[in-house]
Protein backbone atom coordinates (compact mmCIF):
# COMPACT_ATOMS: atom_id res chain seq x y z
CA UNK A 1 0.00 0.00 0.00
CA UNK A 2 1.68 3.34 -1.14
CA UNK A 3 0.51 6.38 0.79
CA UNK A 4 1.39 10.14 0.26
CA UNK A 5 2.64 11.43 2.97
CA UNK A 6 3.39 14.81 1.32
CA UNK A 7 4.39 16.13 -2.24
CA UNK A 8 7.01 13.85 -3.39
CA UNK A 9 7.30 11.50 -0.24
CA UNK A 10 5.82 8.28 -0.32
CA UNK A 11 5.35 5.57 2.33
CA UNK A 12 4.84 1.92 1.33
CA UNK A 13 3.80 -0.57 3.50
CA UNK A 14 4.24 -4.41 2.56
CA UNK A 15 2.13 -6.05 5.32
CA UNK A 16 3.21 -9.90 5.14
CA UNK A 17 3.66 -12.67 7.69
CA UNK A 18 6.72 -14.12 5.67
CA UNK A 19 9.61 -12.64 7.87
CA UNK A 20 10.70 -12.62 11.23
CA UNK A 21 12.05 -9.59 11.39
CA UNK A 22 10.96 -5.85 9.93
CA UNK A 23 12.73 -4.12 7.55
CA UNK A 24 12.75 -0.50 6.81
CA UNK A 25 14.12 1.37 4.21
CA UNK A 26 14.11 5.35 3.34
CA UNK A 27 15.50 5.99 -0.50
CA UNK A 28 16.46 9.07 -1.18
CA UNK A 29 16.30 10.18 -5.14
CA UNK A 30 17.84 12.98 -7.07
CA UNK A 31 18.96 12.95 -10.78
CA UNK A 32 22.63 11.68 -11.33
CA UNK A 33 24.77 14.96 -11.08
CA UNK A 34 28.71 14.20 -11.34
CA UNK A 35 28.99 17.11 -9.16
CA UNK A 36 27.07 15.78 -6.07
CA UNK A 37 27.65 11.88 -6.58
CA UNK A 38 30.38 12.15 -4.11
CA UNK A 39 28.81 14.24 -1.65
CA UNK A 40 26.24 11.54 -1.18
CA UNK A 41 28.73 9.16 -0.86
CA UNK A 42 30.65 11.43 1.99
CA UNK A 43 27.05 11.40 3.36
CA UNK A 44 26.30 8.02 3.18
CA UNK A 45 29.44 7.38 5.17
CA UNK A 46 29.07 9.95 7.80
CA UNK A 47 25.25 9.29 8.52
CA UNK A 48 26.16 5.74 9.19
CA UNK A 49 28.39 6.61 11.64
CA UNK A 50 26.57 9.02 14.38
CA UNK A 51 24.63 11.76 15.28
CA UNK A 52 23.91 14.54 17.42
CA UNK A 53 22.10 11.95 20.25
CA UNK A 54 24.80 9.36 19.52
CA UNK A 55 28.17 11.58 19.00
CA UNK A 56 30.29 8.35 18.81
CA UNK A 57 30.02 5.13 16.83
CA UNK A 58 30.71 3.65 19.99
CA UNK A 59 26.93 4.82 21.21
CA UNK A 60 25.18 4.42 17.99
CA UNK A 61 25.79 0.73 17.99
CA UNK A 62 25.01 0.35 21.44
CA UNK A 63 21.92 2.05 21.03
CA UNK A 64 21.67 -0.42 17.70
CA UNK A 65 22.03 -3.51 20.59
CA UNK A 66 19.33 -2.24 22.63
CA UNK A 67 17.15 -3.25 19.94
CA UNK A 68 18.04 -6.44 20.28
CA UNK A 69 20.61 -6.39 17.66
CA UNK A 70 19.21 -4.30 14.77
CA UNK A 71 21.00 -3.61 11.62
CA UNK A 72 21.47 -0.49 10.02
CA UNK A 73 23.53 0.22 7.06
CA UNK A 74 24.00 3.41 4.37
CA UNK A 75 24.55 3.16 0.79
CA UNK A 76 24.70 4.65 -2.62
CA UNK A 77 23.59 3.36 -6.09
CA UNK A 78 23.27 4.43 -9.40
CA UNK A 79 19.96 3.90 -11.36
CA UNK A 80 20.34 5.14 -14.71
CA UNK A 81 19.75 8.67 -14.32
CA UNK A 82 19.25 8.88 -10.54
CA UNK A 83 21.42 8.50 -8.03
CA UNK A 84 20.04 7.11 -4.85
CA UNK A 85 20.98 7.28 -1.08
CA UNK A 86 19.23 4.61 0.79
CA UNK A 87 18.84 4.18 4.75
CA UNK A 88 18.15 0.62 5.88
CA UNK A 89 17.25 -1.12 9.35
CA UNK A 90 16.15 -4.41 10.24
CA UNK A 91 14.83 -5.08 13.40
CA UNK A 92 13.58 -8.10 15.28
CA UNK A 93 9.78 -8.11 15.64
CA UNK A 94 9.11 -7.55 18.80
CA UNK A 95 5.45 -10.30 18.44
CA UNK A 96 8.55 -12.82 18.91
CA UNK A 97 10.28 -11.35 21.82
CA UNK A 98 8.97 -12.49 25.47
CA UNK A 99 9.10 -9.02 26.77
CA UNK A 100 6.87 -5.81 26.40
CA UNK A 101 9.23 -3.91 24.36
CA UNK A 102 8.30 -1.47 21.31
CA UNK A 103 11.19 -2.03 19.33
CA UNK A 104 9.25 -0.55 16.09
CA UNK A 105 8.64 2.48 17.34
CA UNK A 106 12.06 2.62 18.78
CA UNK A 107 13.63 1.55 15.59
CA UNK A 108 11.71 4.51 13.45
CA UNK A 109 12.65 6.93 16.59
CA UNK A 110 16.11 6.04 15.45
CA UNK A 111 15.88 6.32 12.22
CA UNK A 112 14.58 9.60 12.64
CA UNK A 113 17.21 10.74 15.03
CA UNK A 114 19.93 9.76 12.48
CA UNK A 115 18.50 11.69 9.39
CA UNK A 116 17.43 14.81 11.02
CA UNK A 117 19.13 15.43 14.00
CA UNK A 118 23.10 14.75 12.43
CA UNK A 119 26.23 15.39 14.29
CA UNK A 120 27.06 19.29 13.77
CA UNK A 121 27.95 22.15 15.39
CA UNK A 122 27.85 25.85 14.05
CA UNK A 123 26.26 24.92 11.11
CA UNK A 124 28.83 22.07 9.61
CA UNK A 125 29.63 18.19 10.14
CA UNK A 126 31.51 17.24 12.98
CA UNK A 127 34.87 18.14 12.14
CA UNK A 128 36.82 15.20 13.67
CA UNK A 129 34.23 12.99 12.69
CA UNK A 130 33.76 14.39 9.09
CA UNK A 131 37.90 14.46 9.03
CA UNK A 132 38.24 10.87 9.56
CA UNK A 133 35.21 9.71 7.28
CA UNK A 134 36.79 11.75 4.69
CA UNK A 135 40.04 9.58 5.41
CA UNK A 136 38.14 6.72 5.12
CA UNK A 137 36.54 7.29 1.47
CA UNK A 138 40.05 8.32 0.14
CA UNK A 139 41.28 4.90 1.22
CA UNK A 140 38.00 3.29 0.02
CA UNK A 141 39.27 5.16 -2.93
CA UNK A 142 42.70 3.78 -3.12
CA UNK A 143 41.41 0.25 -2.84
CA UNK A 144 39.02 0.61 -5.47
CA UNK A 145 43.06 1.07 -7.71
CA UNK A 146 44.11 -2.02 -6.46
CA UNK A 147 41.54 -4.09 -6.96
CA UNK A 148 42.07 -4.72 -10.46
CA UNK A 149 39.08 -6.12 -11.55
CA UNK A 150 37.03 -2.94 -9.96
CA UNK A 151 39.58 -1.02 -11.87
CA UNK A 152 39.08 -2.39 -15.08
CA UNK A 153 35.47 -2.06 -14.85
CA UNK A 154 35.16 1.34 -13.79
CA UNK A 155 37.92 2.17 -16.63
CA UNK A 156 35.74 0.31 -19.18
CA UNK A 157 32.37 2.62 -17.70
CA UNK A 158 34.44 5.86 -18.73
CA UNK A 159 35.54 4.73 -22.00
CA UNK A 160 32.31 3.89 -22.80
CA UNK A 161 29.55 6.50 -21.54
CA UNK A 162 30.19 10.03 -23.59
CA UNK A 163 28.03 12.01 -20.73
CA UNK A 164 30.52 12.49 -17.59
CA UNK A 165 27.59 12.01 -15.18
CA UNK A 166 27.59 8.11 -16.38
CA UNK A 167 31.10 8.06 -17.09
CA UNK A 168 31.61 8.84 -12.77
CA UNK A 169 31.44 5.87 -10.38
CA UNK A 170 28.11 5.48 -8.32
CA UNK A 171 30.80 5.96 -5.08
CA UNK A 172 32.09 9.07 -6.59
CA UNK A 173 35.82 9.94 -7.01
CA UNK A 174 39.15 11.28 -5.18
CA UNK A 175 39.22 13.99 -7.14
CA UNK A 176 35.96 15.21 -6.17
CA UNK A 177 36.37 14.76 -2.33
CA UNK A 178 39.06 16.82 -2.30
CA UNK A 179 36.78 19.78 -2.82
CA UNK A 180 34.25 19.12 -0.14
CA UNK A 181 34.28 20.73 3.42
CA UNK A 182 32.14 19.76 6.24
CA UNK A 183 30.22 23.05 5.89
CA UNK A 184 29.44 22.91 2.41
CA UNK A 185 28.45 19.15 2.81
CA UNK A 186 26.24 20.08 5.44
CA UNK A 187 24.96 22.69 3.36
CA UNK A 188 23.97 20.07 0.55
CA UNK A 189 22.37 17.71 2.83
CA UNK A 190 19.94 20.34 3.96
CA UNK A 191 19.07 20.19 -0.42
CA UNK A 192 18.47 16.49 -0.04
CA UNK A 193 16.21 16.66 2.89
CA UNK A 194 14.39 19.55 0.99
CA UNK A 195 14.37 18.52 -2.54
CA UNK A 196 14.83 14.65 -3.09
CA UNK A 197 12.10 12.24 -3.88
CA UNK A 198 11.60 10.40 -1.04
CA UNK A 199 10.21 7.08 -0.64
CA UNK A 200 9.99 5.00 2.72
CA UNK A 201 9.27 1.27 2.71
CA UNK A 202 8.41 -0.98 5.59
CA UNK A 203 7.98 -5.10 5.34
CA UNK A 204 7.15 -7.64 7.55
CA UNK A 205 4.47 -8.33 10.35
CA UNK A 206 2.96 -5.18 10.71
CA UNK A 207 -0.15 -2.24 11.28
CA UNK A 208 -0.68 -0.19 7.79
CA UNK A 209 -2.03 2.66 10.19
CA UNK A 210 0.54 2.69 13.23
CA UNK A 211 3.36 2.68 10.70
CA UNK A 212 1.75 5.68 8.90
CA UNK A 213 1.21 7.29 12.37
CA UNK A 214 4.93 6.62 13.05
CA UNK A 215 6.19 8.19 10.01
CA UNK A 216 3.96 11.45 9.74
CA UNK A 217 6.02 12.38 12.55
CA UNK A 218 9.37 12.77 10.31
CA UNK A 219 7.52 16.18 8.74
CA UNK A 220 9.24 16.24 5.33
CA UNK A 221 8.40 19.36 3.71
CA UNK A 222 6.64 19.07 0.34
CA UNK A 223 8.82 19.24 -3.08
CA UNK A 224 8.82 20.03 -6.32
CA UNK A 225 9.65 17.05 -8.45
CA UNK A 226 12.14 17.40 -11.07
CA UNK A 227 10.53 15.10 -13.86
CA UNK A 228 13.65 12.91 -14.97
CA UNK A 229 13.29 9.57 -17.18
CA UNK A 230 15.07 7.08 -14.98
CA UNK A 231 16.50 5.42 -17.95
CA UNK A 232 19.86 6.48 -19.89
CA UNK A 233 20.63 5.57 -23.48
CA UNK A 234 24.19 5.51 -24.90
CA UNK A 235 23.71 7.36 -28.38
CA UNK A 236 25.37 4.41 -31.11
CA UNK A 237 29.11 4.68 -31.28
CA UNK A 238 30.91 5.85 -34.94
CA UNK A 239 33.48 3.15 -34.30
CA UNK A 240 34.22 1.08 -31.11
CA UNK A 241 36.27 2.71 -28.64
CA UNK A 242 39.45 0.75 -27.25
CA UNK A 243 42.22 1.44 -24.64
CA UNK A 244 45.14 -0.07 -23.17
CA UNK A 245 46.50 0.09 -20.19
CA UNK A 246 49.72 -0.84 -18.38
CA UNK A 247 50.29 -1.94 -15.10
CA UNK A 248 52.37 -4.38 -12.91
CA UNK A 249 49.74 -6.81 -12.38
CA UNK A 250 50.08 -10.90 -12.82
CA UNK A 251 46.38 -11.93 -14.55
CA UNK A 252 45.63 -9.36 -17.50
CA UNK A 253 41.66 -8.16 -17.50
CA UNK A 254 40.00 -7.71 -20.93
CA UNK A 255 36.86 -6.22 -20.86
CA UNK A 256 34.03 -5.13 -23.38
CA UNK A 257 31.20 -3.01 -23.01
CA UNK A 258 28.34 -3.79 -25.31
CA UNK A 259 24.73 -1.52 -26.24
CA UNK A 260 21.63 -3.58 -26.21
CA UNK A 261 18.74 -1.48 -26.50
CA UNK A 262 17.03 -3.41 -23.45
CA UNK A 263 15.60 -1.44 -20.39
CA UNK A 264 14.34 -2.55 -17.41
CA UNK A 265 11.02 -4.41 -17.77
CA UNK A 266 10.26 -3.68 -21.09
CA UNK A 267 8.46 -6.00 -23.29
CA UNK A 268 12.33 -7.72 -24.36
CA UNK A 269 13.76 -7.37 -20.51
CA UNK A 270 13.01 -10.80 -20.03
CA UNK A 271 14.55 -12.44 -23.00
CA UNK A 272 17.89 -10.62 -22.62
CA UNK A 273 17.71 -12.08 -19.24
CA UNK A 274 17.28 -15.45 -20.50
CA UNK A 275 20.17 -14.24 -23.46
CA UNK A 276 22.71 -13.40 -20.95
CA UNK A 277 22.17 -16.31 -18.88
CA UNK A 278 23.17 -18.44 -21.74
CA UNK A 279 25.70 -15.96 -23.17
CA UNK A 280 27.86 -15.65 -19.69
CA UNK A 281 25.79 -15.53 -17.12
CA UNK A 282 25.62 -18.96 -15.72
CA UNK A 283 28.54 -21.48 -15.45
CA UNK A 284 26.61 -23.81 -18.03
CA UNK A 285 27.13 -20.30 -20.62
CA UNK A 286 28.70 -20.21 -23.80
CA UNK A 287 31.46 -17.74 -22.33
CA UNK A 288 31.81 -20.07 -19.20
CA UNK A 289 32.58 -23.25 -21.15
CA UNK A 290 33.90 -21.87 -24.64
CA UNK A 291 36.37 -19.62 -23.18
CA UNK A 292 37.26 -21.06 -19.98
CA UNK A 293 36.58 -24.39 -20.10
CA UNK A 294 37.23 -25.76 -23.65
CA UNK A 295 39.87 -23.33 -24.63
CA UNK A 296 41.28 -22.49 -21.60
CA UNK A 297 41.80 -19.29 -22.55
CA UNK A 298 40.53 -17.31 -19.68
CA UNK A 299 40.52 -17.51 -15.24
CA UNK A 300 37.53 -16.48 -15.48
CA UNK A 301 34.63 -15.28 -18.43
CA UNK A 302 31.62 -14.07 -17.81
CA UNK A 303 28.50 -11.00 -18.95
CA UNK A 304 26.16 -9.21 -17.03
CA UNK A 305 23.13 -6.49 -18.15
CA UNK A 306 22.74 -3.06 -16.96
CA UNK A 307 19.27 -2.39 -17.61
CA UNK A 308 18.97 1.24 -16.73
CA UNK A 309 21.50 2.06 -18.99
CA UNK A 310 21.09 -0.36 -21.92
CA UNK A 311 24.41 -1.92 -21.64
CA UNK A 312 26.15 -5.49 -21.49
CA UNK A 313 29.12 -6.06 -19.93
CA UNK A 314 31.71 -9.50 -20.01
CA UNK A 315 34.30 -9.27 -17.57
CA UNK A 316 37.46 -11.58 -18.23
CA UNK A 317 40.76 -12.38 -16.44
CA UNK A 318 43.52 -13.76 -19.17
CA UNK A 319 47.10 -14.47 -19.87
CA UNK A 320 47.55 -10.99 -21.38
CA UNK A 321 49.44 -12.95 -24.45
CA UNK A 322 46.23 -14.27 -25.51
CA UNK A 323 43.89 -11.33 -25.64
CA UNK A 324 43.36 -11.57 -29.32
CA UNK A 325 42.69 -15.25 -29.14
CA UNK A 326 39.44 -14.30 -26.46
CA UNK A 327 38.85 -11.61 -28.23
CA UNK A 328 37.73 -13.55 -31.46
CA UNK A 329 36.15 -15.98 -29.55
CA UNK A 330 34.06 -14.11 -27.00
CA UNK A 331 32.79 -12.32 -30.77
CA UNK A 332 31.86 -16.11 -32.07
CA UNK A 333 30.06 -17.04 -29.08
CA UNK A 334 27.61 -13.85 -29.81
CA UNK A 335 27.51 -14.90 -33.65
CA UNK A 336 26.52 -18.10 -32.15
CA UNK A 337 23.56 -16.49 -30.39
CA UNK A 338 22.64 -14.56 -32.56
CA UNK A 339 22.53 -17.57 -35.13
CA UNK A 340 20.55 -19.10 -33.21
CA UNK A 341 23.28 -21.98 -31.81
CA UNK A 342 22.20 -23.10 -28.32
CA UNK A 343 20.07 -25.87 -27.78
CA UNK A 344 16.38 -26.03 -26.24
CA UNK A 345 17.89 -27.84 -23.00
CA UNK A 346 20.06 -25.09 -22.37
CA UNK A 347 17.28 -22.34 -22.48
CA UNK A 348 15.37 -24.84 -20.18
CA UNK A 349 18.16 -25.12 -17.61
CA UNK A 350 18.39 -21.38 -17.64
CA UNK A 351 14.81 -20.48 -17.36
CA UNK A 352 14.84 -22.76 -14.44
CA UNK A 353 18.21 -20.87 -12.90
CA UNK A 354 17.11 -17.60 -13.50
CA UNK A 355 13.70 -18.71 -11.27
CA UNK A 356 15.81 -20.29 -8.49
CA UNK A 357 17.28 -16.77 -8.44
CA UNK A 358 14.20 -15.30 -8.16
CA UNK A 359 12.79 -17.37 -5.57
CA UNK A 360 15.92 -17.41 -3.48
CA UNK A 361 15.81 -13.49 -3.40
CA UNK A 362 12.27 -13.50 -1.46
CA UNK A 363 13.74 -15.23 1.12
CA UNK A 364 15.85 -11.49 1.78
CA UNK A 365 13.54 -8.82 2.29
CA UNK A 366 15.65 -6.20 1.52
CA UNK A 367 16.28 -7.80 -1.81
CA UNK A 368 12.07 -7.70 -2.08
CA UNK A 369 12.28 -4.12 -1.55
CA UNK A 370 14.83 -3.27 -3.91
CA UNK A 371 12.92 -5.33 -6.98
CA UNK A 372 10.18 -2.94 -6.09
CA UNK A 373 11.88 -0.12 -5.84
CA UNK A 374 13.28 -0.71 -9.63
CA UNK A 375 10.37 -1.51 -10.96
CA UNK A 376 8.69 2.28 -9.30
CA UNK A 377 11.16 3.54 -11.14
CA UNK A 378 11.45 2.21 -14.45
CA UNK A 379 7.18 2.24 -14.25
CA UNK A 380 5.52 4.43 -12.07
CA UNK A 381 4.12 3.91 -8.68
CA UNK A 382 1.71 1.06 -8.42
CA UNK A 383 2.92 -1.08 -11.00
CA UNK A 384 4.47 -3.92 -8.71
CA UNK A 385 4.57 -7.19 -10.83
CA UNK A 386 3.95 -10.48 -8.64
CA UNK A 387 6.75 -13.23 -8.73
CA UNK A 388 3.78 -15.72 -10.49
CA UNK A 389 4.18 -12.92 -13.02
CA UNK A 390 7.79 -12.62 -13.45
CA UNK A 391 8.10 -16.10 -13.50
CA UNK A 392 5.12 -16.80 -16.48
CA UNK A 393 7.05 -14.21 -18.45
CA UNK A 394 10.32 -15.44 -18.18
CA UNK A 395 9.03 -19.05 -19.65
CA UNK A 396 6.73 -17.28 -22.31
CA UNK A 397 10.47 -16.83 -23.61
CA UNK A 398 10.92 -18.43 -26.81
CA UNK A 399 14.11 -19.30 -29.26
CA UNK A 400 13.00 -16.17 -31.64
CA UNK A 401 13.15 -14.00 -28.78
CA UNK A 402 16.67 -14.92 -27.42
CA UNK A 403 17.69 -14.30 -31.10
CA UNK A 404 16.26 -11.03 -31.50
CA UNK A 405 17.58 -9.79 -28.49
CA UNK A 406 21.17 -10.85 -29.28
CA UNK A 407 21.39 -9.47 -32.60
CA UNK A 408 20.75 -6.06 -30.45
CA UNK A 409 24.06 -6.43 -28.69
CA UNK A 410 26.39 -4.52 -30.12
CA UNK A 411 30.29 -3.45 -29.25
CA UNK A 412 30.83 -0.02 -28.06
CA UNK A 413 34.57 -0.46 -25.67
CA UNK A 414 37.17 -2.54 -24.95
CA UNK A 415 39.46 -1.92 -22.06
CA UNK A 416 42.76 -4.27 -21.85
CA UNK A 417 44.81 -4.15 -18.31
CA UNK A 418 48.23 -6.17 -19.07
CA UNK A 419 51.14 -6.18 -18.03
CA UNK A 420 54.09 -4.41 -20.27
CA UNK A 421 55.93 -7.32 -22.33
CA UNK A 422 59.18 -8.16 -21.32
Amino acid sequence: MSIQLNEGVHLHVLPTKKYKTIRIMLKFRAPLNKHTITKRAMLANLLETNSKKYPTQTALRSALSTMYGASFGTAVTKKGNTHVLTFSLNLVNEKYLSKGDNVLQEGIDFLKEVIFSPNVEQGQFHEKTFKREKENLEDYYDSLFDDKQTYASLSLQELFFEDDNQKTPSVGSKEDLKEITSSSLYEYYQEILNRDKVDIYVMGDVSTGEIQSAFEQFNFAPRQLEETNSFYKEPAAKKIKSKTEYQDVIQAKFNLGYTTSVFYHDPSYYAAQVFNGLFGGFPHSKLFMNVREKESLAYYASSSMDTFRGMMTVQTGIDGQKVEQVREIIALQLKEMQSGNFTQEAVSQTKEMLKNQLFQSEDNSGSVIERIYAMQLARGNGNELSIDEWVRRIEKVTKEDIIEVANQVKLNATFFLTAEAK
